[in-house]
């Protein structure tokens, strides 16, 4: 027999998740079951806990047999599919929990999440979308959805549903990796796009510019934010851009001459005029 120990933690959580919500479906199941098949469900439910796979599905499945049709045996049918990597049959589980229960958000969740592991993307997203409006409370909800997107490659979605998740649960680092590395995506998506539109633009050496200035590559992020110049000198955060490498490289004169460009178009900048400053103390501190 096949404790669920053995399973992958992205599966594993699913008898957690069942664990959370059954309380939510418990009265109806013992309202609706007979006494003999309550205590049936009971020990089912106390044998899929401690991960008795085997054991818990036979159970499951004699109920059913006895003519038996409830939201939560299919559900729980499905979780046991789903833990042994059975997605096919998960999904027809989970679908038959919905049939008799549309609301049942739990399998609405472990549905999306069958249906991603087959790379069904876009009714994983509706699923995942419904879920999350049944389980608004429930990171793992948010996660899926996100990770739906992602599949999809819609990165702007993917960015909002992950914002949402670390507001939910702000203490967990693993959610504002997840939100940081959508943002990479989405910036790489959005690079890609403005190429598209004109490869030649101050954006695009804007862009390129920063890239560069992140590497401390300080001579070609120069050279790109001066093409960005070059093809709009009105644009702000250019000269502030390349007044900020100059900083970096020692060069103060030719700093405090594009920060005065950036103060003409922005006089009012915060961070122009720090900037200022700190050109004007670096340059008088060298001064002979």
């Amino acid at each position: 027999m096949r404790s669920a120990r053995h399973y992958p933690r992205r599966l594993r959580f699913a008898i957690l998740l069942f664990v959370f919500f059954s309380a939510g479906v418990r009265t109806v199941a013992q309202e609706a079951l007979p006494p003999a098949l309550q205590a049936r469900v009971a020990a089912a439910i106390h044998e899929l806990q401690s991960g008795n796979l085997d054991s818990a599905e036979n159970s499951f499945s004699d109920v059913l047999r006895q003519g038996v049709k409830h939201p939560l045996i299919y559900h729980n049918l499905g979780v046991i599919a789903l833990l042994r990597g059975n997605h096919t049959g998960a999904v027809t589980r989970f679908r038959e929990a919905l049939a008799l229960q549309p609301d049942y958000g739990s399998s609405r969740l472990l549905l999306g999440m069958s249906l991603l592991a087959l790379r069904k993307n876009a009714e994983a997203v509706r699923e995942l979308k419904r879920a999350a409006t049944l389980l608004p409370e429930e990171p793992q909800a948010h996660l899926q959805l996100a990770r739906a997107y992602e599949a999809m490659e819609n990165w702007i979605l993917a960015v909002q549903e992950l914002q949402k998740l670390v507001h939910l649960a702000p203490q967990e680092p693993e959610y504002s990796y997840q939100l940081w590395r959508a943002w990479t995506k989405l910036s790489d998506w959005s690079y890609r796009q403005i190429i598209g539109f004109n490869p030649n633009s101050a954006r695009v050496q804007q862009a390129l510019g920063l890239e560069y200035f992140s590497q401390e590559k300080y001579d070609l992020a120069l050279a790109a934010y001066q093409r960005a110049a070059r093809s709009d000198p009105k644009l702000p955060e250019i000269h502030l851009a390349i007044a900020q490498i100059c900083f970096e490289m020692k060069k103060f004169d030719d700093a405090l001459s594009e920060i005065a460009l950036e103060l003409e178009l922005l006089p009012e900048s915060k961070a122009a005029l720090e900037t200022k400053a700190k050109i004007e103390a670096a340059r008088g501190d060298v001064s002979p």
